[in-house]
């Protein structure tokens, strides 16, 4: 089961590292904006970009990319208003009304984090 969303923001990507892990700017409403914070897309494992996993770590990483490049406008979801152990906000992303981190998990992009 899904954990509950309790906060939507609208933000705008900076950066993507891997399928995982992006960089974005967050209206929080209010004329405030909270800049280049990292957000680890939440419920998903996409393999790394260093190591063994490289090679299917840079497709999935390109896969992310393609969908949202730097500045794209894009929705988040967090199950929580703080970060997680590496200090990154954990959400889900939401594209042109699809939620990316289950279209990953659709297509075999990444797995279940469990």
């Amino acid at each position: 089961m899904a954990p509950e969303v309790n906060y939507t923001y609208n933000a705008v990507v900076r950066s993507v590292y891997d399928a995982d892990t992006i960089r974005v700017d967050i209206d929080t409403g209010f004329s405030t904006w909270r800049h280049n914070e990292s957000i680890r897309l939440l419920g998903i494992d996409a393999p790394e970009i260093r190591g063994e996993e490289r090679p299917e770590g840079l497709i999935s990483k390109a896969w992310l990319l393609d969908k949202i490049p730097p500045g794209t406008e894009i929705i988040i979801q967090t199950i929580r208003d703080r970060t997680g152990k590496y200090g990154r906000y954990l959400a889900y992303i939401w594209h042109d009304g699809v939620n990316l981190n289950e279209q990953m998990l659709i297509e075999g992009i990444a797995k279940p984090y469990v």
